[in-house]
């Protein structure tokens, strides 16, 4: 857990520094062409780490119960990110909504996983009830 906490502030870090960096760079000078895509990609790039720590998280846990929730705490942040992007996607489709940026599906991804945490806490309390 001290491998994973440590990887995961260097990754969160430097998504800070790309995203502010990024949103400083496109305010006060725009960059132009394949400059700006690479640019505006970058914050991305840690938020990709993030999943490979949690991935890496998941191989390197050796206790099978802690894997396990771990594990459902992921299935159940996956499916609540795809079912409200989803439903999103079909109510702006019909016009009902307006459109969202493709990067709130990770922050309901990561909503969903503290969620998935909540339900593992439950399980947890109720397993000692």
């Amino acid at each position: 857990m001290k491998r994973y906490t440590r990887r995961l502030l260097a990754t969160m870090t430097l998504y800070a520094v790309a995203l502010i960096g990024a949103n400083m760079w496109f305010r006060h000078a725009p960059p132009s062409g394949p400059l700006a895509y690479l640019v505006a990609i970058l914050p991305a790039l840690p938020i990709m780490g993030v999943f490979v720590v949690i991935g890496r998280l998941l191989v390197e846990m050796r206790d099978e119960y802690v894997r396990m929730l771990l594990v459902r705490q992921s299935l159940i942040a996956t499916g609540f990110a795809l079912s409200v992007s989803t439903a999103w996607g079909f109510l702006e489709g019909f016009g009902l909504v307006e459109h969202t940026q493709g990067y709130w599906t990770t922050v309901l991804w990561f909503g969903g996983f503290g969620l998935g945490g909540c339900v593992n806490a439950l399980t947890e309390w109720r397993a000692r009830a």
